[in-house]
């Protein structure tokens, strides 16, 4: 494998650094990298592991581009607003860098096709949004001996190491148990800080480039924590667990499980799925109903449990603004015997709310089924969408 003239013009700068120079940038083209996930992670991830010369960088997305991904996923434009987010992707280091390989694995990635998948690439980079992949991404490299580049945002933090390389510890080692289904808002419910991703994911494609190269100290047994609000940067010690089920001593497990049932998590419903199975279950109340109500005049309580600064977004003016995390300690302000409706944005957070109540004894209450977004598409069109 040798270096054309115009790739030598290219990686110039990279070929005049001693730690990197010709050898270093013929590993960098001769390395076949995945990554799991083009949204904000994948994004800036995508952009340098294509401009540093990666040979073969591999795709795994079966997203479309959103409006509000633009706020942070900047490999998408507006023109992308409905695209694959995998086409979207791939166009972009294409153009940035014709030399690279680009492979698109558009699937979601499963206990069935992860093992496949993986075995042809020399390292993986999860840039994944939630617990089931993240789980699924670390059992896979280290049943097939992949470097795993770790990395992940809320709010103005984030996060990054490397697990499953030489011997260190993996994603079980840090958490052996995922957290209950809704403990931790998605970025979605939560908010990310749009620079915030390209933060953590050049930390991620620094570690990459690093591994592929054999050079400087990689961060095994290191978790990198970053606030952004504070601007610092501190390193907490990570430990291989001697016990943990996949990479310790007395391994228990040796094939990929079902990961969405392991974290307590829905499996996600395909987008082909056709919307007219989607039912009321018991609790629930369509938003339509919700708005019958109101025009009646229906004697009932309608409670958006969502932050103030969502309320400040857009919200329904019949609505108490009671959030979530108030919900216990006000209940003296709620008639056990009243009609309640609960709504948030979506409706996750509305579904906790009701069983709160439920718990202390409240008798009607229920569920806005699909939240103020759904209020926004089938009630109200120029109620904003976030």
């Amino acid at each position: 494998m040798t270096l054309s003239k115009d790739e030598i013009l290219r990686y110039s700068r990279h070929l005049i650094v001693p730690e990197v120079g010709m050898e270093g940038q013929l590993k960098l083209k001769a390395a076949k990298v995945l990554l799991v996930g083009a949204g904000g992670l994948g994004a800036p991830l995508g952009l340098y592991l294509a401009a540093a010369g990666i040979g073969r960088i591999g795709l795994v997305d079966f997203d479309v581009v959103d409006f509000t991904n633009l706020q942070r996923q900047v490999i998408h434009f507006t023109k992308d607003v409905g695209r694959n987010k995998i086409d979207s992707a791939a166009e972009k280091m294409q153009a940035l860098n014709p030399n690279v390989e680009i492979v698109k694995h558009e699937v979601a990635l499963s206990s069935e096709n992860a093992m496949e998948i993986l075995q042809d690439y020399d390292l993986v980079v999860d840039g994944t949004d939630n617990f089931p992949t993240r789980y699924l991404v670390n059992d896979a490299c280290v049943l097939l001996g992949k470097p795993n580049v770790y990395g992940s945002i809320f709010r103005f933090e984030g996060q990054a190491t490397v697990f499953a390389y030489q011997g260190g510890p993996c994603y079980r080692c840090l958490y052996p148990e995922p957290p209950p289904p809704g403990l931790v808002p998605s970025c979605a419910e939560g908010g990310v800080l749009g620079i915030l991703p390209g933060t953590i994911g050049l930390i991620q494609a620094t570690e990459t480039v690093k591994l592929i190269l054999g050079i400087g100290e990689p961060l095994v047994g290191r978790l990198l924590l970053y606030d952004a609000l504070g601007m610092r940067f501190r390193e907490l010690k990570l430990r291989k667990n001697p016990e943990c089920p996949i990479c310790g001593e007395h391994r228990t497990i040796t094939k990929l499980i079902d990961y969405h049932q392991f974290c307590g998590v829905p499996q996600h419903v395909p987008q082909e799925a056709p919307k007219q199975e989607s039912k009321v279950t018991e609790g629930e109340i369509e938003v339509t109903e919700v708005k019958e109500k109101l025009d009646r005049g229906d004697k009932f309580v309608l409670i958006d449990v969502r932050e103030p600064h969502e309320h400040q977004i857009c919200n329904i003016p019949a609505a108490k603004l009671i959030p979530l995390g108030e919900v216990g300690r006000r209940l003296d302000e709620l008639d056990p015997e009243a009609d309640i409706v609960i709504h948030c944005k979506s409706g996750m957070r509305s579904a906790r709310a009701c069983g709160i109540l439920k718990a202390a004894g409240f008798k009607h209450v229920r569920n806005m089924k699909g939240g103020i977004l759904a209020w926004s598409d089938q009630v109200d069109r120029s109620v904003p969408k976030y």
